[in-house]
């Protein structure tokens, strides 16, 4: 069987078992046993699910790190596809099937170069190593970014790259942009309590409805005030729920919603004035307030160096016009951790048939074109080869066959 027959049908099978996030049991057993059986010695994350396999001569410096996300999403899928989502009401509906088979390629791939190149007698092969991490829970804040950190699989590695799907761009192209390519995602949770009793009698309450209202609508607005508008901050409510009856005033109310800002100097600075603002908009209600500000991901802050190194290596493999310059996203990202701890970047990869269905993220319908499988292989491995070959040149790494005799 092929490469590409390989990975299309990884890719079906882990599609048709989709996991939520930390509870990627099978499909880390899949990528254990695929990568095995390809003669890698792939490590489960020791703490949870998830795993990484180094690619490479023992010993050696590493050149780069590779991140793909394998969690699912709580989503119905509505595709009618033959290999469907088989489990009810979880789906891949953002891509990160597509995110884990590129990264099974990019191993594979990488493994067969570094055994050819054994075979044609360099016994360095690869001449350095790269770890390619398969991370679990990237759906949620703050996400399992943080447990690869802590868990310290970035600290050999000097630099880390990513790659995304994007439903707007064709297959064969990618987009790329220096700096924040995504936003600082925070979950926001404001629970409301007071005096409830009798709409007819409101002054022998606190009114919590009203309260919350008033949060709901002053907040986000004085929250834009009192920070850069630069920053792009968007705090916007996802559920508000108080009382089960026309004439009682409720005791409880809660609001739930999400806090993005596109800059990560300002998303530091947020969390520092949500809380009085919150507290202000409850005073005049006289009802007690309490904020559950949790800090979600930062943005993903795409180094220019690293940037570069993945354009010049896509228009390698790809052809010269296949770079486009990506929108800065609205949406958090959890390798937002990993660009915070080193040098990084991250792409979009086009997964648009071209003339086809228009499709988006997280909707059950998402169906990604398979042929952006090989094209973020190709991508991702001629990257990979251009982080060794900068070792190289920088002298940190030898070329073993250049050194020996004509």
């Amino acid at each position: 069987m092929s490469l590409k027959q390989t990975l299309i049908q990884f890719r079906r099978d882990i599609h048709a078992h989709p996991e939520l996030a930390f509870k990627e049991t099978r499909t880390t057993e899949q990528i254990l046993r695929t990568l095995r059986e390809a003669g890698l010695d792939p490590q489960p994350l020791p703490e949870t699910t998830g795993a990484y396999v180094d690619v490479g001569p023992e010993g050696a410096e590493f050149a780069a790190g590779f991140r793909g996300d394998i969690d699912a999403l709580p989503v119905v899928e509505t595709t009618d596809l033959p290999y469907a989502s088989t489990v009810e009401g979880v789906a891949h509906a953002c891509g990160h099937d597509i995110h884990t088979t590129v990264m099974v390629g990019l191993a594979l791939t990488l493994q067969r170069l570094h055994r050819a190149r054994i075979e044609d007698g360099d016994p360095a092969g690869l001449g350095a190593r790269v770890r390619v991490i398969f991370q679990p829970a990237e759906e949620t804040m703050p996400g399992g970014a943080k447990e690869v950190v802590r868990q310290g699989l970035l600290e050999p590695l000097p630099r880390i790259f990513a790659l995304h799907c994007d439903p707007k761009l064709t297959v064969g192209s990618i987009g790329t942009r220096i700096g924040p390519i995504t936003s600082a995602g925070d979950i926001v949770r404001i629970e409301v309590t007071g005096r409830g009793g009798h709409t007819s009698r409101p002054h022998l309450t606190e009114d919590v409805i009203g309260a919350l209202s008033h949060i709901a609508t002053t907040v986000p607005a004085v929250l834009a005030r009192r920070i850069d508008v630069r920053s792009g901050v968007s705090l916007v409510w996802g559920h508000i729920q108080a009382g089960n009856a026309a004439n009682a005033i409720p005791s409880t109310g809660i609001l739930h919603g999400t806090m993005r800002i596109l800059d990560a100097g300002a998303w530091k600075e947020a969390g520092g004035v949500l809380a009085p603002i919150v507290q202000q908009a409850a005073s005049s209600y006289g009802v007690d307030v309490a904020l559950d500000h949790v800090r979600g991901v930062p943005p993903v802050n795409n180094a220019e160096t690293e940037t570069g190194l993945i354009e010049e290596a896509a228009r390698r493999v790809l052809g010269p016009k296949c770079v486009t310059l990506a929108e800065q996203s609205m949406g958090g990202e959890d390798f937002g951790w990993m660009t915070h701890e080193l040098p990084g970047a991250m792409f979009r990869l086009g997964t648009k048939t071209p003339e086809g269905e228009d499709y988006d993220l997280h909707r059950g319908d998402y169906a990604p074109d398979e042929r952006a499988i090989s094209v973020g292989v190709k991508v991702m491995a001629s990257v990979a080869e251009a982080a060794v070959a900068e070792l190289r040149e920088a002298g940190v790494i030898s070329d073993i066959r250049s050194s020996g005799p004509a």
